[in-house]
């Protein structure tokens, strides 16, 4: 309906009085947060309770494997799981009520977000039928990452009008491309950009709306940043490189902050339900995705850096363990750790995300300087 609102505004119909206003990404933008919020409000507790009543409670660690943290967390057992299916359900609906349905940018992110919320749900379902932590397999999760990389490169470089500009690699405060020519590297490239975000995105979803926090203040900060990169005046005035189609993301980004402030109302502190992997994997994924059609891969580590830190926190323990036998952290990732320091838990949420919040800033400088 509202698709073919956009229509309406075109000649010959332009004449229709008010009709016009449908032309602009920024009207559509603020349309799609706005139903985004409202569908996750609307159908947030029916989602709620046919989760419950399915049994798709979240699995916790035993007492055994990590005692503190088992007290902290214990009475979060049996909190519905598999929420991300509200998440980005509602992303989509409002993406596809108000984003143009001729651009092949926003059916690029749509495949995406319903590939791997797909991955993400088989994840969570054998979570909960094992009544353990463990999922799908991490190779096999891979493999699955690594092959929408595979799909999204295939569609630029396929693409005669963008395959140059795909495999220019540009990097924060800096107007030309340091690498003018990745080859079939950008393969490689676009597969770290991809399975790192979505993977950052699941290790950072730990607390009651930890990630959905940082989720929406990435996600504004790229609806700014796809919105400027798919205008010609904009993206010369900011010297950033200009795709025609990835302005139209800008509703989709718009949708995802929308959906994120509307699941918040029933993920934050103390949660009524949680994204699971079917929402984190598919976060992760579609913020990667949309970073690599407008050209900011980089600048998504800048914009994200909470999910980077979380990321690294990992990383760095696990080496640590493996070289030198001992522990950086009291536990990973790093809001664990912080936890088990003795900070509540709402002081660690609001902590990192009131971080999100200056990175997310720290990459809107960047459109400046350069």
């Amino acid at each position: 309906m509202m698709y073919y609102l956009y229509y309406l505004s075109q000649p010959p119909h332009y004449v229709l009085s008010g009709f016009n206003v449908f032309q602009y990404i920024s009207f559509r933008a603020v349309c799609a947060a706005i139903t985004a919020f409202l569908l996750c409000l609307l159908f947030g507790s029916w989602v709620i309770r046919l989760l419950t009543s399915l049994k798709f409670g979240q699995p916790i660690r035993s007492a055994e494997e990590v005692h503190r943290l088992h007290e902290l967390h214990g009475g979060k057992k049996g909190t519905p799981t598999m929420g991300g299916v509200l998440l980005m359900g509602s992303v989509v609906i409002a993406t596809l009520l108000w984003a143009r349905w001729d651009n092949g940018f926003v059916w690029l992110c749509l495949f995406t977000i319903v590939f791997t919320a797909a991955l993400g749900f088989v994840d969570d379902y054998l979570k909960v039928k094992k009544k353990k932590s463990d999922g799908v397999p991490g190779r096999v999760k891979l493999v699955c990452q690594f092959f929408l990389a595979v799909v999204v490169t295939a569609y630029f470089l396929l693409n005669p009008s963008l395959q140059v500009q795909a495999k220019e690699l540009f990097i924060p405060f800096f107007k030309d491309p340091i690498v003018e020519n990745l080859g079939w590297f950008t393969l490689i490239f676009y597969a770290l950009v991809i399975m790192g975000a979505s993977n950052a995105v699941n290790l950072t979803d730990g607390l009651d709306g930890l990630a959905t926090g940082c989720t929406v203040t990435v996600a504004s900060t790229y609806a700014v940043m796809t919105y400027a990169a798919g205008s010609i005046p904009l993206s010369t005035y900011l010297d950033l490189p200009f795709y025609r189609q990835s302005g139209e993301l800008a509703v989709l980004c718009a949708a995802l902050v929308g959906a994120g402030l509307g699941f918040l109302w029933f993920n934050c502190h103390p949660a009524t339900v949680f994204m699971g992997d079917t929402g984190s994997l598919s976060i992760g994924s579609t913020l990667g995705v949309v970073a690599i059609c407008c050209k900011q891969e980089l600048l998504l580590a800048v914009v994200g850096g909470i999910f980077v830190i979380e990321a690294l926190s990992v990383i760095v323990q696990v080496l640590s363990f493996k070289l030198r036998g001992k522990r950086v952290l009291l536990m990973a990732p790093l809001h664990h750790h912080f936890e088990l320091k003795g900070w509540k838990e709402n002081t660690v949420i609001v902590r990192f995300w009131a971080m999100s919040l200056m990175f997310a800033f720290l990459g809107l400088a960047t459109l400046k300087l350069r």
